[in-house]
């Protein structure tokens, strides 16, 4: 099979990974060629790792099958997959681009699969596949449909998911689906204990971790996720809900005014060598 991943960020190109780990052809693709080597460097460095542990015989064979082009209708692809910004401007500019009449899927996890469709030539064939971060190690896979999405697409991509070695979870067309929603909630509440002084970031994050059996605590979680992407993903969740449960916290969106975005950058709630 032939896959378009767009965008060559830490998503998109741990996408691509995945499909290239399973023998498909794979064309990366981004806006300039200095974002398309970094996400290069992301797959060859995960690829490393995978080779250590004994996984893949060769990073080389796996990073044969993944090209590379600013042009997303380089190639005719059985699949194209959008794992561009969470912002419906970013995405909306992107699935109009798509000439193909093939498959596509969003990796959003948040926007409406049902708004986003408005923006692709065949709605019925477009559908949510929000992978999870890191995606060659996280099994889960949300796959959401929008009003006018097919059975048969549906079917397609669960079935392309569990050829992944992949868990596909159906889940309806909400702000946030399951796991933002419910995920967003608790980082907001995390923050906002940080913000009100109940406790240090390094407390609130012992507190999950070893009284709730979290592998990584709420403040620890944003920083790797990047405070950007949840104060964009907690925007749209405050805007679609009016919830008050989803509205950032002040402190968030300072961190991300100062260019404080959590790992990527060095510093969010931690600093990072």
């Amino acid at each position: 099979m032939r896959v378009t991943v767009i965008g060559a960020g830490t998503m998109g190109s741990g996408i691509a990974e995945v499909f290239a780990l399973n023998n498909h052809e794979v064309l990366l693709s981004d806006v300039s060629n200095d974002i398309l080597n970094n996400g290069r460097k992301k797959i060859e460095a995960s690829l490393e790792k995978f080779k250590e542990k004994g996984r893949i015989k060769s990073v080389e064979d796996v990073l044969e099958k993944i090209s590379m082009n600013t042009d997303i209708n380089a190639q005719e692809s059985d699949l194209y997959i959008e794992a561009v910004l969470e912002r419906i401007d970013v995405k909306r500019d992107v699935l109009s681009r798509i000439r193909s009449d093939s498959i596509i899927a969003t990796n959003t996890s948040s926007i409406s699969i049902t708004y986003l469709s408005k923006f692709v030539r065949n709605p019925e064939k477009f559908i949510g596949m929000h992978f999870f971060n890191p995606p060659p190690i996280m099994s889960l896979i949300e796959i959401v449909r929008g009003n006018s999405t097919s059975d048969e697409t549906t079917k397609r991509i669960v079935d392309i998911s569990r050829s992944l070695g992949k868990t596909p979870v159906e889940v309806n067309d909400f702000p946030g689906f399951v796991s933002n929603r419910v995920l967003m909630a608790m980082l907001r509440e995390a923050i906002i204990a940080y913000e009100e002084n109940v406790a240090s970031a390094e407390g609130i994050d012992t507190v999950m971790k070893l009284g709730m059996n979290h592998p990584m605590g709420p403040l620890e979680l944003s920083d790797f996720i990047g405070l950007d992407v949840v104060y964009d993903i907690m925007n749209v969740l405050y805007n679609d809900t009016g919830s008050e449960r989803f509205k950032p916290p002040i402190t968030l969106r300072n961190l991300v005014y100062a260019g404080k975005l959590g790992r990527k950058t060095g510093e969010g709630f931690y600093k990072y060598k």
